[in-house]
């Protein structure tokens, strides 16, 4: 049983592991960013209708994260060839690392767009010119 294989067989598992967690928490962070701005630009069309354009930023922000972690997870997924070259287990602990890095940075950002959003989005519908100062500057007015 002679192998061409030049490297460790089990390094791509952990390469397309790390390609599967950038994408898998990305789009957690993302579902639950869009969910939780989503209840936010609800009631902003209960209070104010004619604010809801305004308010609907944290929703597109918090969509934007699935998509940084499809591309980490495709960057990822297309350096894992291991006939073209070597792929030691240093490459797949590398392409781990770095897709648990993305993923769980996408996941902690969607968590905290999704609490800012819902209430920067609500406080703006009683304030609607003093919300966003608060949100977007980070101190108090």
């Amino acid at each position: 049983m002679s192998s061409t294989f030049s490297g460790d067989e089990t390094a791509p598992f952990f390469g397309f592991l790390g390609a599967a967690a950038a994408l898998v928490f990305s789009c957690m962070g993302a579902a639950y960013g869009t969910a939780k701005s989503g209840v936010g630009v609800a009631s902003m069309g209960v209070m104010r209708p004619e604010l809801v354009m305004k308010s609907i930023v944290p929703v597109v922000m918090a969509g934007v994260l699935g998509i940084y972690g499809l591309i980490i997870a495709v960057i990822i997924s297309t350096g894992i060839n291991p006939k073209a070259k070597s792929y030691y287990l240093f490459d797949g602990y590398a392409h781990l690392s770095s897709g648990l890095a993305c993923g769980l940075a996408g996941l902690s950002a969607g968590m905290a767009i999704g609490i800012v959003g819902d209430a920067g989005v609500s406080f703006g519908s009683l304030r609607p010119y003093r919300g966003h100062h608060l949100v977007f500057s980070g101190r108090p007015i």
